[in-house]
């Protein structure tokens, strides 16, 4: 697929001066933390040695002071505190947070999270009727709740408080719990609108912990988790949680939870592990669980103090994401075939596609895998308990949010993001929501969200990439939403007599940009068709990020093209 490129706009030469002098960097570099918003020498410190004084007050968070209010009274009084939470890595990793942290303090306590077949999304009747029944007089709710106003007027009339600790937008009507924890309430002054469910979880633990006068090393002991939380769910990793993000991959290398230390070493997954590391290898296994078996299997494994018994979970944890691997390649095959004969699918600037007998668990999966391949708002759904339930995923300029919410009146349910979403309709309702929302989205979407592009930061000389500028470029991760890996692009660069085709269609080769001077490898994934171009030696202009490539125990500075273009 075509990409078009983008050029960031210049920052001001004045602060790229000011900042390469005052933190001794190439302006190049420093040009490169201007256009993300760094102008002082204070923002540079805080970017590049974050520290956890940069965390912010958790009690500036509206509602803190109520919850903590509220969990001082259930302990005091022995009441059964049941902490609540979603089946995704965000979810589940909230409530391994919460559940271990009070469960060290307090004993009448148990986490549930429910069933993504049989109760769906967030605060479920059956998880309500679950805790009525065993005697839960509080519920703590973790990464859902926000919009869950009958639930939680239903929980009332049980005599079940609940504490919503959630991140998503807050809709018209707040549900009536006894405090709520969203700094995206319009009311909540709070600094930092973008932590994850998780992020929130660890907000409530350091409030109480300070209430308490706990040893900070009691939060810090659930970094990882929260670092997992950030990575999988796509917060930005800007402000506090580039903070927990750092912090949090510290200790994932150093000195993993038990279940997390199984998992890492029981599957290989390299030591030198990056946000990227955590989204490909750990976040999947963590959310395997809840889409193919019980989500309950993550929480045990992040929870658990056997190392030995651990090992178990994990294999088992395994297990869930080799199935949903499995399903994932069967179904994402059915959904090309099915637009492969689809006449009128290139006339559409939506995809809505829907198969009663998919795999509820791995739709969004196939979802993101359609969004890579045709660029457009994508929905696939599936039947479940005798509904129409999907998973939606946007592309960048686009809010998809906004275009599901214009055809709620055909909806039973819908919650989610500007970019990733989830609804349930009535069987009957699928083909009429197609058509509306691809009514919606040619009406709103503008013609460039419809074509991939590539936005480059600079465009520099090979010979700029010495080894000092790499070491300092590597202090720019964590890389994430909003501080993606930077972007290169170079121009008249040619190959040097290596190139191949490995692997899934990957062109690897050794480039340069002049005679004499220096070769970089480089790997250009899923770029093969341009090999015999590349192979006759005709001279490209390239986009690429630059990283180090580790393999059999040798490290070597890799270029990682994201796009080739020959002058025509």
């Amino acid at each position: 697929m075509t990409k078009r490129w983008i050029h960031k706009p210049e920052p001001d030469s004045e602060i790229v001066e000011k900042l390469s002098t005052a933190l001794n960097i190439n302006r190049i570099l420093s040009g490169v933390l201007a256009q993300r918003g760094l102008k002082t020498f204070e923002c540079g410190r805080k970017f590049f040695r974050p520290q956890y004084a940069d965390l912010h007050d958790p009690f500036i968070m509206k509602g803190m002071d109520i919850a903590l209010t509220r969990i001082d009274k259930a302990i005091a009084n022995n009441e059964k505190i049941l902490v609540y939470g979603d089946y995704d890595v965000d979810g589940t990793t909230a409530v391994a947070t919460v559940y271990a942290f009070f469960a060290e303090r307090y004993p009448n306590m148990d986490f549930y999270i429910p069933d993504r077949y049989s109760e769906g999304y967030g605060i479920s009747l059956k998880g309500i009727d679950w805790a009525s029944e065993n005697n839960f007089s509080l519920i703590i709710a973790l990464d859902c709740g926000i919009k869950a106003v009958d639930k939680i007027a239903y929980a009332n009339e049980k005599n079940i408080d609940f504490i919503i600790c959630d991140h998503h937008l807050p809709g018209d009507e707040i549900p009536a719990a006894v405090a709520i924890l969203n700094p995206k309430q319009k009311d909540c002054i709070y600094p930092f609108k973008e932590l994850s469910g998780c992020g929130i979880g660890l907000k409530l633990i350091h409030a109480y912990s300070i209430k308490h006068k706990i040893d900070f090393k009691a939060v810090e002991q659930f970094m990882d988790l929260a670092a997992i939380s950030i990575a999988s769910d796509l917060v930005p990793i800007e402000d506090e949680n580039r903070v927990i993000a750092h912090f949090g991959l510290v200790k994932l290398k150093k000195n993993p939870n038990n279940g997390l230390r199984a998992l890492l070493e029981a599957y290989a997954i390299k030591p030198e592990l990056s946000i990227s590391d955590v989204v490909f290898f750990i976040g999947p296994r963590i959310n395997a669980a809840g889409r193919i078996a019980d989500a309950k299997d993550s929480v045990r494994l992040m929870i658990s103090k056997d190392y030995e018994k651990t090992k178990a979970i994990a294999e088992l944890v395994n297990q869930h994401n080799s199935d949903r691997r499995n399903f994932d390649k069967d179904i994402t095959e059915k959904a090309f075939e099915m637009i492969e004969r689809d006449s009128t699918f290139h006339e559409r600037k939506s995809t809505v596609l829907f198969h009663n007998e998919w795999h509820k668990g791995v739709i969004g999966i196939v979802a993101s895998r359609l969004i890579e391949k045709f660029h457009r708002p994508t929905i696939v759904l599936t039947e479940s308990n005798g509904l129409a339930t999907g998973s939606a995923r946007s592309v960048e300029g686009f809010d998809l949010y906004s275009a599901i919410e214009e055809c709620a009146d055909l909806l039973e349910q819908y919650g989610g993001h500007t970019h990733a979403a989830g609804l349930t309709m009535q069987l009957d309702n699928v083909k009429l929501f197609a058509d509306k929302f691809e009514s919606v989205v040619s009406k709103n979407i503008v013609e460039r969200s419809l074509t991939p592009e590539i936005e480059f930061d600079e465009e520099i000389l090979l010979r700029a990439i010495t080894p000092k500028f790499f070491s300092v470029l590597k202090q720019f991760s964590p890389f994430g939403p909003g501080n993606q890996n930077p972007i290169f692009m170079s121009k008249n660069v040619w190959e040097v007599g290596d190139v191949m085709i490995v692997g899934n269609n990957h062109l690897k080769m050794s480039i340069t940009q002049e005679d004499g001077g220096r070769i970089f490898k480089a790997i250009g994934f899923g770029l093969g068709e341009h090999y015999e171009k590349v192979a006759q030696g005709i001279s490209f202009d390239m986009c690429y990020t630059i990283e180090e490539n580790h393999f059999n125990g040798h490290v070597n500075l890799q270029l990682n093209i994201k796009d080739i273009s020959f002058k025509s």
